[in-house]
C-alpha cells in the first residue's frame, strides 16, 4: 500500500514552548499530512486529552493520525491508524478494534521487519538508520544499506532515526518509502518552513540529477 504521507511527523511536546497541538497545527500549515502522536509518557487522562486536542488538529487540516502503542486511545481519537512495538498479536487486535485503519510496527532489524510482514502490519519504521539522541536504546546505527534489504521484504519502510534534509536523497535512493522526524520538526523554531523544506528535499530526491 502507500503511505499517506513521505513525512510523519512524530510528536513531542518537550520539543518546543508552544503548545504541542500549536506546533501540529504549524506542522499541517506547511505541508505534513501525517502526524504520529507519540507522548507516550503521560498519565492515561492527560495523554488522552493532550490527543484529543491534537486529534482536532489533524482532523480540521484533512490530515492522518497515527497514535503510538494504545489501540483503545486510537479508537477514542477517531485515528486513522495506530503505530505498535511490533508482535503479531498487537497487529492482529489492532486490525479487529481499527478494521481498515492504517497498522505501523516499529523495527531494528530485518527480522523484526520480516515479523511485521507476517502479522499484517501496513508498513514499518527501520531505526536508527543514523545516530540520534532520540533513539539511544537500540544499538548502533543500521546505516543505509538497511534500508535496501528492508524494502526487499515488499512493506513500506519509513526511514527513522537521525533523518533531516541532507540525509533524505540517501534514504530515498537506498529505497524507503518515506521518513520520520521528531526532532527536526518538533524543534524548529518555524516548524512549517522546517516542513516544507523537509518535503521539497524529498522530492528533489527523485528528480533526475
Amino acid at each position: 500500500m502507500s503511505l499517506p504521507s513521505p513525512l510523519m511527523a512524530v510528536t513531542d511536546r518537550h520539543g518546543h514552548a508552544r503548545p504541542l497541538a500549536e506546533t501540529v497545527r504549524a506542522v499541517l500549515a506547511g505541508g505534513g499530512r501525517w502526524i504520529w502522536f507519540r507522548d507516550r509518557d503521560l498519565p492515561e487522562d492527560e495523554r488522552r486529552r493532550l490527543g484529543e486536542a491534537v486529534a482536532a488538529e489533524v482532523r480540521a487540516a484533512g490530515g492522518v493520525l497515527t497514535v503510538g502503542g494504545d489501540i483503545t486511545l486510537a479508537a477514542a481519537l477517531g485515528a486513522n491508524g495506530i503505530h505498535l512495538p511490533g508482535g503479531s498479536d498487537a497487529v492482529a487486535r489492532a486490525r479487529d478494534r481499527l478494521g481498515a485503519g492504517l497498522i505501523g510496527v516499529s523495527a531494528h532489524s530485518l527480522r523484526d521487519v520480516e515479523a511485521a510482514a507476517a502479522a499484517g502490519a501496513d508498513y514499518v519504521t527501520l531505526s536508527p538508520i543514523f545516530p540520534t539522541a532520540s533513539k539511544p536504546g537500540y544499538g548502533p546505527a543500521l546505516g543505509l544499506e538497511a534500508i535496501t534489504i528492508a524494502a526487499r521484504v515488499g512493506l513500506p519502510v519509513v526511514a527513522l532515526g537521525g533523518i533531516g534534509e541532507g540525509t533524505l536523497a540517501p534514504c530515498r535512493t537506498a529505497g524507503a518509502a518515506g521518513f520520520a522526524v521528531m526532532g527536526g520538526v518538533m524543534r524548529a523554531d518555524d516548524p512549517a518552513r522546517a516542513v516544507r523544506g523537509l518535503l521539497a528535499g524529498w522530492d528533489a530526491a527523485a528528480s533526475p540529477k
